[in-house]
């Protein structure tokens, strides 16, 4: 870990837990400067290199450094970068296109097979997370276990997080080149344990959330399910029984989401109620 002087650099965007910089006069570098999480920092940093090691497409990691108060990771910057999210709220027109293109991302990730001894299977990282909950009951959480115990088993790439503001582009000559960010949460297992974030972001929140957080609205939002969903799962796909199946992982997100908010979230509980509890 190297110190850095945040002076260096320009503040350009800001998360739940952190915030984004460009550097002044190197225009090569950007850093995300983490709130307080130090080991979140470190781990993102770790899992990073390997993502990118293993062929992913993601911002090369650089240094992890400090400003004597947070810990953050240096990336190479992507000039004129754009995520998909603040894509469909600047051109909502567009929203059916953005849409096609992030799951045809979503799909070639969920079909590269990883190496299991660099990455975490996200079953024992949501029974770590099970049991860190303080929200459920323990036959809540008893009934969770067994369902996440008995899902399918798979040895390929989830990011964790999969919201459409965690996968950007830049466009050269029309040309979108599209990356994946934010990988702090990056395992393997089914891919449903992705699609149900997908899910929760489009359809689960309310609009004042979406405005800010998606800079869209909850309607914009919903265009970008359905076309995502039919490009995903293709034309063919019985989507009654997908989505019966999709609500369920959307609901198991709860427990990223209260970890990260520390508070419990009813309105994504419900996914689970009558079905898992």
């Amino acid at each position: 870990m190297i110190t850095i002087d945040l002076n260096d650099y320009e503040r350009s965007g800001e998360g739940a837990n952190g915030a984004s910089y460009n550097h002044k006069t190197d225009k090569d570098i950007m850093l995300k400067l983490y709130f307080r999480n130090f080991e979140a920092a470190r781990l993102e940093y770790e899992v990073a290199k390997k993502v990118y090691q293993a062929g992913i497409p993601t911002p090369e990691p650089g240094q992890l450094v400090t400003d004597g108060k947070s810990m953050g990771i240096q990336f190479r910057r992507i000039p004129g970068k754009k995520s998909y999210s603040r894509a469909c709220g600047d051109n909502p027109e567009m929203t059916e296109t953005y849409a096609r293109e992030f799951a045809q991302l979503c799909k070639r990730l969920h079909a590269t097979h990883v190496d299991t001894t660099q990455f975490e299977n996200v079953k024992d990282r949501l029974f770590r997370l099970l049991n860190d909950n303080p929200f459920f009951t323990a036959e809540q959480k008893e009934k969770i276990h067994a369902f996440i115990a008995a899902a399918p088993d798979a040895d390929t790439a989830i990011h964790g997080d999969l919201q459409f503001s965690n996968g950007i582009f830049v466009e050269h000559d029309g040309v979108r080149t599209p990356y994946f960010i934010d990988l702090g949460d990056f395992c393997y297992g089914y891919p449903m344990f992705d699609i149900g974030m997908v899910y929760l972001c489009c359809c689960l929140n309310d609009e004042a959330w979406t405005l800010e957080q998606y800079h869209m609205s909850n309607a914009v939002a919903a265009r970008f399910w359905d076309a995502f969903a039919l490009e995903y799962f293709g034309p063919d796909a019985d989507m009654e029984k997908i989505m019966a199946e999709v609500r369920i992982y959307a609901g198991l997100k709860t427990l990223i989401v209260e970890r990260d908010t520390g508070r419990p979230m009813p309105e994504f509980r419900a996914m689970l109620e009558g079905t898992i509890y």
